[in-house]
């Protein structure tokens, strides 16, 4: 009976011995993926950001040459002629308006042509009128 039991204790001893660095391989697998992921869900996470920055700047760029476009509409009878000096609003914005008459810059309006461009931080939009 002694034999028996010598034999049951090595075969567990060689069992366990050769397993015991599996864990630590497992553990670095599982949290090298685990961080591989984290890192790209935090890439998308930050490109969004970037877009919807940009897309907030895009639409306060929009307004300014909406404005520009409202205020030369305040003189629609004799606008000035050519590009308009460059207004700041209070919000950072800028516009500026460029008007030309009918036949002048490939104007083919009844009256005038009006572009009014708009800019925030780097962003620029652009709204166009002919009447």
């Amino acid at each position: 009976m002694s034999n028996l039991k010598k034999e049951s204790s090595i075969v567990s001893n060689k069992s366990g011995g050769g397993q015991k660095g599996i864990a630590l391989y497992l553990a670095l697998v599982v949290m090298t993926t685990l961080l591989g992921i984290a890192l790209g869900v935090n890439s998308i996470f930050l490109g969004q950001t970037k877009i919807v920055r940009i897309t907030g700047y895009s639409v306060l760029a929009f307004y300014a040459a909406d404005a520009g476009i409202e205020e030369i509409l305040i003189q629609r009878n004799d606008p000035p002629l050519g590009a308009g000096q460059v207004v700041t609003l209070s919000n950072g914005a800028t516009y500026q308006v460029f008007v030309n008459q009918t036949g002048v810059g490939g104007c083919s309006a009844n009256y005038y042509c009006i572009t009014s461009v708009g800019t925030y931080k780097e962003t620029k939009r652009a709204v166009a009128i002919t009447y």
